[in-house]
């Protein structure tokens, strides 16, 4: 049996650590990771995200924290696309609304800029980047996006962040509406962390 490859989450984040977990235990021959904060994230210098793109954003992330331990660092920004708004929210998702501002205000804004547009107007796509690093190199950066469009209203009690606005076509639903299985399988952040998995599985990230 293969020994685990040890992975470090550039996060202090549980919740991301644990959606991280689920994303590999549910991959189809998933190659075996044990996969961990990184530890004293909050002690270390802060990586600034301030790149344009979601990208260079997680591989600067992954540059940074790689060169403060021995590890294999992996590392992610994703958010939401309004191509309508010029590419809004954009890189700047988590901070749409302000940097204090909570998930209902930064949809309200959302909604607020949307409101008058319909059809093609509101189309939208989740976009999730993550790069690998060890020691101050990149070995890795992908991306997978996902497509849906922006309701006039939120629906469903699950997700977080943009997810109880984000309809989801295929399925009918809001990203808030849909089951964890289903998310993991569709969504923006499971189809990049599948890709980095074959990576992983191939010997690529040395």
């Amino acid at each position: 049996m293969r020994a685990s490859v040890e992975v470090y989450l550039a996060s202090s984040n549980p919740g991301k650590l644990r959606e991280f977990r689920e994303l590999a235990s549910a991959a189809v021959h998933a190659v075996p990771l044990a996969l961990e904060l990184l530890p004293r994230f909050d002690s270390l210098p802060a990586f600034e995200e301030n790149a344009p793109t979601f990208a260079e954003n997680a591989a600067g992330k992954a540059l940074h924290y790689s060169r403060l331990c021995n590890g294999l660092v992996l590392a992610d920004d994703s958010g939401l696309v309004v191509p309508a708004l010029g590419g809004a929210p954009g890189v700047l998702s988590a901070r749409y609304a302000g940097p204090t501002a909570t998930s209902a205000e930064r949809m309200a804004k959302l909604l607020a800029e949307l409101r008058g547009k319909s059809g093609e107007e509101r189309r939208a796509h989740f976009v999730c980047a993550i790069a690998l690093a060890r020691r101050g190199r990149a070995t890795a950066v992908v991306t997978d996006r996902v497509d849906g469009e922006i309701l006039q209203a939120p629906r469903g009690g699950g997700g977080f962040g943009y997810d109880p606005i984000f309809y989801f076509p295929p399925l009918g639903k809001t990203f808030a509406e849909i089951s964890s299985e289903e998310k993991n399988e569709f969504s923006h952040r499971g189809k990049a962390f599948r890709k980095v998995l074959d990576l992983i599985a191939s010997g690529h990230p040395s």
